[in-house]
């Protein structure tokens, strides 16, 4: 019983210095203790040891390499997912932090449904809460009604690999993520949401989701996801979900065109904010 409730938790590091000893930290506070945290870095950096200058280390620790720089987080994650051990994997970025309970109760959530997802709470870096995302009661969401609910990223996802086991799309530049839970989808036919906030996603000032010419990226990939949905690139267990999904991304690609966040603004403004009403219409 404990080999299958154990975890692979897979954490790509670029320029992670000032972010990865609090991410790290928030892996090993977890109260389901049996896990490993797998550390890739995409920046030659010897993270271990930079956990050491911050006093964490632990036994659970493993730490790879992609081999390059800069690659982004889709290599690292798949060097991660190569070397997991564990049937049950999770993505925790570097910059992001899981709350104490998140392991506890999505894993047995995870080994009934294949699939688990949880409400998000987003904040800045420095911890300051922003908004939540996809609070409220718990749910089982078809592919068609996953996006409506978790309208933001999806690393917050914990899964069974013994039911799905795909590796990040290294082709696109963003967008990976919800690319990969498509993958997923093609062989679970729905996904359990957690209306709990058990996830911390920090909207850092510069990502992949943040700053500048991030529209441009964001309407790019959309539109080659959309058309790869139209083309029946994704197929799914629950075919009903092209649909749902696919007017997501319509919607998606029309609240890109009108979203004009303020340089500067404090709060910042989020996009969330801004495509959350779009969604309810």
């Amino acid at each position: 019983m404990l080999k299958k409730l154990a975890v692979s938790i897979v954490m790509p590091a670029y320029k992670a210095h000032d972010t990865i000893a609090r991410a790290v930290a928030s892996a090993l506070a977890q109260s389901h203790v049996h896990f490993e945290l797998i550390v890739v870095a995409d920046d030659g950096q010897d993270y271990e040891a930079v956990l050491g200058r911050s006093g964490v280390a632990d036994p659970r620790l493993r730490f790879f390499s992609s081999g390059l720089i800069g690659a982004g987080s889709c290599p690292a994650r798949n060097v991660g997912l190569d070397a997991a051990r564990y049937e049950i994997a999770a993505i925790l970025d570097a910059d992001d932090a899981f709350k104490p309970e998140k392991l506890e109760i999505m894993v047995p959530l995870a080994i009934q449904y294949g699939l688990v997802s949880c409400a998000l709470d987003v904040t800045t870096p420095d911890g300051t809460h922003l908004r939540h995302v996809g609070k409220g009661e718990n749910r089982l969401l078809t592919p068609g009604e996953y996006k409506f609910t978790n309208f933001s990223m999806d690393s917050m996802l914990v899964y069974d690999r013994r039911r799905a086991d795909p590796r990040y799309s290294t082709a696109q530049r963003s967008m990976t993520d919800l690319e990969f839970l498509l993958k997923i989808f093609a062989s679970v036919p729905a996904c359990f949401h957690v209306g709990a906030p058990l996830h911390d996603y920090v909207k850092m000032p510069v990502s992949i989701s943040n700053g500048p010419d991030v529209t441009q990226r964001m309407v790019a990939s959309k539109t080659i996801m959309r058309k790869g949905l139209a083309e029946g690139r994704y197929p799914l267990a629950d075919p009903t979900g092209l649909v749902g999904m696919g007017r997501f991304l319509d919607i998606s690609l029309a609240a890109e065109k009108t979203y004009a966040p303020r340089p500067g603004a404090n709060p910042p403004d989020l996009f969330e904010d801004h495509i959350e009403p779009l969604l309810k219409r």
